[in-house]
């Protein structure tokens, strides 16, 4: 998957907020803690330091939507971050996405945080992130 392919993919799937542009992912990427997981289809961008890891971003083209696509990628980047000594994991969600949130319980993650505002809108009022954590010991 290339850097253009992870930006389109981002942008398709965010509509309601800033998508990462290509040279942003690849400044992700040249940090050593950080990696992308998946394909053009669906990918994660996670980072692992010692024992933490964290979900940067995921994403799945609309066109391969409600396939299961993120579930697996979910399981492969948690697989992954636990293969380098992660045993616990975090990410932001919007507030209002709830397919996400979704996910994530789905996946074992429960709410720890809030971040007020956090996610800007082109089109309406900043919405709230909600920080989510889950243990690594199962995929």
């Amino acid at each position: 998957m290339t850097l253009q392919e992870m930006a389109q993919t981002h942008a398709a799937a965010f509509t309601r907020s800033r998508p990462w542009t290509a040279e942003e992912f690849s400044d992700l990427l040249n940090n050593p803690f950080t990696q992308a997981i998946g394909d053009a289809r669906c990918f994660a961008l996670i980072k692992v330091i010692a024992d933490e890891a964290e979900l940067l971003t995921i994403a799945t083209h609309p066109d391969h939507q409600r396939q299961g696509l993120a579930r697996e990628c979910m399981t492969a980047w948690h697989l992954a971050a636990q293969s380098q000594g992660a045993t616990r994991a975090f990410l932001d969600v919007a507030a209002d996405n709830h397919p996400a949130i979704a996910l994530y319980q789905a996946c074992h993650y429960s709410a720890c945080g809030r971040r007020k505002a956090y996610y800007r809108r082109k089109n309406g009022p900043n919405v709230d992130a909600i920080v989510m954590e889950c243990a690594l010991d199962r995929p």
